[in-house]
């Protein structure tokens, strides 16, 4: 049995939206409760030619929530947000995803086009077997 630290993973926007950023501080929360590494992910679009570095994506974070002790900042590129995030997910052994309510909404209209109405979050467990915590911003 290995001591290793859980995994929290959120995705995020760039330039950081209302939405992502009260997702990242409920990932932050959940990051300390569990004791566990944050992975803030950001994932750049092939279509949208932004070019987003690691570094922006960690100054933006620490302006929003502070400097965190245990986090890792990710910007991947890639044609579609979902998969991008399953892959980081996967790739990092999360323990728990945490997406935004406007997140799910588009995983869950993607998912339907491929599995005929699929529940998201039940789909990624199924897929990543972790927990999905998702944020619901009024």
């Amino acid at each position: 049995m290995t001591d290793r630290q859980p995994v929290v993973v959120v995705p995020v926007r760039f330039p950081l939206s209302d939405h992502s950023e009260a997702t990242l501080n409920r990932a932050v929360a959940v990051a300390e409760e569990r004791g566990a590494t944050l992975t803030v992910l950001h994932v750049a679009l092939y279509q949208e030619g932004k070019d987003v570095r690691r570094g922006d994506l960690k100054a933006a974070v620490e302006r929003s929530v502070g400097r965190l002790k245990n986090a890792r900042y990710v910007v991947r590129r890639g044609f579609l947000v979902e998969e991008a995030i399953l892959e980081e997910a996967a790739a990092e052994g999360a323990d728990v995803v945490v997406i935004g309510s406007k997140q799910a909404g588009r995983w869950r209209r993607m998912l339907t086009r491929v599995f005929d109405g699929p529940d998201v979050e039940q789909h990624l467990r199924r897929e990543l077997d972790c927990e999905v915590v998702t944020v619901s911003v009024d």
